[in-house]
């Protein structure tokens, strides 16, 4: 008989028992916004923006409602106005050119490789079309940051970085979010710190930061930051920079400290269950899986693979197959964007551009979340399903 899946991809793990101690601490005062402080005291929200500061190495971090406000508040803090152009991935998900749009700027789309990054040479060709680069690592895939930022660096290009699905990760030992002037990171319940909603933002520039945390609506509360710049660099900024409220509160903060303090180790457990799926999946004909450059250090907290050139028919088949026997597929290549699998030509709200590279890519790409309530067992039962249905249908075609 057929091996049949029964695990819940979408089921994440319980918060842990010292976070939601915490959390049951801030609701016993009762003081939930952040600047809502008894004498003496430092916000749960100031204590996480300090501590995520100094373990991403920034000097300056700002704790916000969610990772797609982190994105709009990063556009407006480097000086993105209405009408701009903002170059960006044609493989994204829907906040990031929606932060863009936002802020009343364009979006340039930049091709994406089989590698599922940023097109670099594609990149170098549009490079002098915009003043900033809103670079998403997709999925988790890192480009070759080193080059990026050469190109970007040499035509005077702003870089912001989407970390939401690489909080942890690194290229050539520089942490995901530290390249460019601005990192910003989704505490969103499927990414890799769970608060519901949320985002951080870190950056190194003083008048970034100060904007930054004027724009989260401050008001004229800066000084009660603790991984903020000086009150001078707010006198430059506070009267012109607008109140757009997004801050955290303590109670998602009190649920994130905790977790953060274990990153690298769910990092650790992410990625065996991700070699698990990879091992399970190589070798097999008509499937490509996307190779992991030896310079990156990812966070294995979903998976993809290629079924490049399949008529569309063949992948409906998969995608069939896989859900009869238990397992949930993503497919970036249907007609119609549904749940979160939108693409470049769904944001009709932008002009939408050829990019036949692109279109071919992401008419292949398959996507699976990775909960960390599977285990090593479960990944390597799921590639076995993946890989005896994609065979079937290969050979049957």
């Amino acid at each position: 008989m057929a091996e049949i899946f029964t695990g819940n991809f979408t089921q994440q793990e319980p918060i842990p028992e010292d976070a939601i101690a915490a959390a049951v601490e801030v609701m016993r005062h009762g003081r939930l916004h952040r600047y809502n402080t008894a004498d003496g005291e430092q916000s749960e929200t100031a204590l996480l923006e300090q501590e995520f500061a100094a373990q991403m190495g920034a000097k300056y971090c700002l704790a916000v409602a969610s990772g797609g406000y982190a994105l709009a508040t990063a556009l407006r803090a480097v000086g993105v106005q209405a009408g701009d152009a903002v170059l960006t991935n044609a493989f994204t998900l829907a906040p990031v050119p929606g932060s863009i749009a936002a802020v009343g700027g364009r979006p340039i789309y930049v091709d994406v490789n089989e590698a599922l990054t940023i097109d670099l040479d594609d990149l170098t060709t549009k490079v002098d079309q915009a003043k900033v680069l809103l670079l998403s690592h997709m999925r988790g895939h890192l480009c070759d940051m080193d080059r990026l930022m050469q190109i970007c660096d040499a035509a005077g290009v702003t870089v912001i970085e989407d970390c939401a699905h690489t909080m942890g990760a690194s290229w050539n030992g520089v942490l995901s979010g530290r390249h460019g002037a601005v990192g910003c990171y989704s505490c969103q319940t499927y990414k890799h710190v769970n608060s519901g909603e949320g985002g951080l933002f870190v950056t190194d520039d003083p008048e970034i930061a100060a904007r930054a945390t004027m724009l989260s609506g401050s008001y004229m509360l800066y000084e009660r930051h603790l991984a903020a710049p000086a009150p001078e660099v707010f006198e430059q900024v506070k009267y012109v920079t607008p109140n757009i409220s997004g801050r955290m509160d303590n109670l998602r903060a009190a649920i994130l400290r905790p977790q953060l303090k274990d990153l690298d180790r769910q990092v650790e457990r992410w990625n065996a269950r991700y070699r698990a799926l990879e091992a399970g999946l190589r070798d097999l004909p008509g499937l490509a899986v996307v190779e992991r450059p030896d310079a990156e250090v990812y966070v294995g907290s979903s998976f993809q693979f290629l079924l490049l050139d399949w008529a569309p028919d063949g992948v409906q088949q998969v995608l069939q197959r896989c859900a009869a026997r238990g397992v949930e597929l993503k497919w970036f290549g249907g007609a119609e964007p549904q749940a979160f699998t939108s693409r470049y030509d769904s944001w009709r709200y932008a002009d939408v551009p050829s990019l036949p590279q692109s279109d071919r890519v992401l008419a292949g790409v398959i996507d699976i979340r990775v909960p960390l309530t599977f285990s090593v067992e479960d990944c390597a039962q799921i590639a076995r399903i993946i890989r005896a249905e994609v065979g079937a249908v290969f050979q049957a075609e």
